[in-house]
């Protein structure tokens, strides 16, 4: 299962008004503030589950979407978020310190 929050929507809709809609990716991201589930543009491969969701085609990998699902996109104050079932390690360190620490 798949969710997007109307103010998510929102900020798709406001990227893509000027522009034609590209199905959009979720996958595990890593940085050095930690591993999270990131969108990005990106196109159906083998192997992935595709659901479309007011409008837009959300691709993701077949077997993350079976560990990760429910998965909800909401916007917070750090931007466009998305929730699961996953649970994944902090990053080591704090404040992110190999990108700059906490200034």
């Amino acid at each position: 299962m798949l969710k997007i929050t109307e103010k998510a929507k929102e900020v798709l809709d406001q990227h893509f008004e000027a522009k034609e809609k590209e199905p959009i990716r979720i996958y595990v991201a890593s940085a050095c503030s930690g591993t999270r589930l990131a969108l990005g543009i990106d196109s159906a491969k083998e192997g992935d589950e595709t659901i479309n969701l007011e409008g837009y085609d959300f691709v993701v990998d077949q077997e993350l979407f079976e560990q990760a699902k429910p998965m909800v996109i909401d916007l917070t104050p750090m931007g466009i978020e998305i929730s699961s079932s996953l649970v994944f390690e902090e990053a080591q360190g704090s404040c992110g310190s190999c990108c700059g620490g906490c200034g």
